[in-house]
């Protein structure tokens, strides 16, 4: 049971920390780069943030292999 509650706890500390990047990340502009396709038409309004997309796994990308190499 107590292995239960450190995960949960832990998924609470990643879904915070998800959270503060999402609110920081639209502060900074993420999510209305150029390149990002916006479509607004009368009710509907759809958004692909493509650019935003990329980045972000470019940022991921690196973020995790140094964590994998920073274990090894």
């Amino acid at each position: 049971m107590e292995q239960v509650a450190r995960y949960m706890v832990l998924a609470g500390v990643v879904l915070a920390v998800a959270g503060l990047a999402l609110w920081a990340g639209a502060r900074l502009g993420l999510g209305r780069l150029p390149g990002d396709i916006v479509i607004d038409r009368g009710n509907v309004k759809f958004a692909f943030p493509i650019v935003t997309s990329i980045i972000l796994s470019i940022v991921l990308t690196v973020v995790l292999n140094v964590v994998v190499r920073t274990w090894r």
